[in-house]
């Protein structure tokens, strides 16, 4: 796209992960004038990200923080986003959760007590909703209002749109380009009020917000092909099984912290099996393996704000393995923030941090 020394955008968004893009269409709702900037040559932890919102989490069936409010409004955002783009993106689906032993079942339905997580599970338990494929001596519990969100087809498409508005470019971005005055911010031959950076796990590399406590977090998932299996339902259990289609499935995730790259490892592949087999009937073949960096943040909170010395330059991080739903909801307090001076909640603004950087 051929740049115009006079035109101006009302903010820069750096990055079109699901951080940036989510962003990018609140902005855009309001009757802002983006422009995002992507350098699709990088690696991308939102394309390798399964897209799975899971209410209760953790070997001791917790619910995931926010989960009232983080679940109902990224479902209405992403179907509202189905609409505008007419693609297929969310994808509903239970999760069932094999138990490992009788004292695991036993204390998983004593906790189906507190109505906190009952809505969260369907009623029947046991051998009855134990899909074929699964090994569940022990039967299982079947968490609702869970599923997937397919990232890589949503920011595709989302990235035609905004290029079919001329507000995208495709471009490598280095922040000592920028040049940020009292007046405005400018990149390149454009003008804006704001920029605001997105960049997942390369935010570390730039000097505004390299102050942050990023706690980046390497992931490894495989991609196999089964025989035809019954149902769309998620499987849980040390590891995630998500269908994509009737032979088709993900299969993940590793948690490593070093080295922090974004290769594929042999280690990784035979973790995932020795979870994988025991749990699943069918026959299956590997037919891919992908890693990516999770950008999470050392409270394992996401990390959102303006920049403690200049009110130009904000950030948009720190959204760690529950992007998915905490992108939407918390692009829309961060609007709401720049928009309408309303205050963003104390646990997500990099508020919280500024000691670091003034120390």
């Amino acid at each position: 796209m051929t740049a115009n020394p006079d035109k101006f955008y009302d903010y820069l968004i750096v990055g079109q992960g699901i951080a940036g893009t989510s962003l990018a269409w609140h902005l855009h709702e309001t009757g802002k004038r983006v422009l995002l900037v992507n350098d699709s040559s990088l690696p991308s932890s939102s394309k390798v990200a399964a897209g799975i919102f899971n209410p209760l989490t953790g070997k001791k069936l917790v619910k995931t923080w926010l989960a009232d409010d983080l679940f109902p409004y990224a479902q209405q955002f992403y179907s509202g986003l189905e609409e505008k783009l007419g693609v297929k993106v969310l994808h509903e689906a239970s999760i069932f959760r094999p138990f490992r032993s009788i004292e695991e079942q036993n204390s998983y339905l004593a906790q189906t007590a507190d109505p906190g997580i009952s809505k969260y599970i369907r009623p029947a338990s046991g051998q009855q909703n134990v899909p074929e494929h699964v090994h569940a001596p022990f039967g299982g519990m079947e968490v609702i209002r869970s599923g997937w969100v397919d990232l890589p087809l949503l920011l595709d498409k989302s990235r035609d749109y905004f290029q079919s508005i001329s507000q995208y470019i495709e471009s490598p971005f280095d922040a000592a380009d920028l040049v940020v005055s009292e007046d405005d911010v400018r990149w390149k031959d454009f003008r804006f009020d704001k920029v605001i950076l997105c960049q997942g796990f390369n935010a570390r590399d730039n000097d505004w917000f390299n102050w942050l406590p990023f706690t980046p977090v390497k992931g490894q998932i495989l991609e196999i092909e089964t025989e035809k299996l019954a149902g769309n339902q998620i499987v849980n259990q040390g590891i995630f099984i998500l269908p994509v289609s009737d032979t088709h499935c993900r299969v993940g995730a590793t948690y490593s912290w070093d080295p922090l790259d974004w290769e594929t490892t042999d280690a990784a592949a035979q973790e995932l099996e020795g979870k994988l087999k025991p749990l699943l009937k069918v026959s299956y073949i590997i037919t891919g393996q992908l890693a990516g960096i999770r950008p999470s943040s050392h409270d394992r909170r996401p990390m959102v704000g303006i920049h403690p010395g200049n009110p130009r330059v904000g950030i948009f991080n720190g959204l760690g393995t529950k992007g998915v739903t905490l992108a939407p909801f918390f692009a829309n307090q961060f609007t709401e923030y720049l928009e309408m001076d309303k205050e963003l909640s104390e646990t997500v603004n990099i508020k919280r941090y500024f000691s670091l950087y003034f120390r």
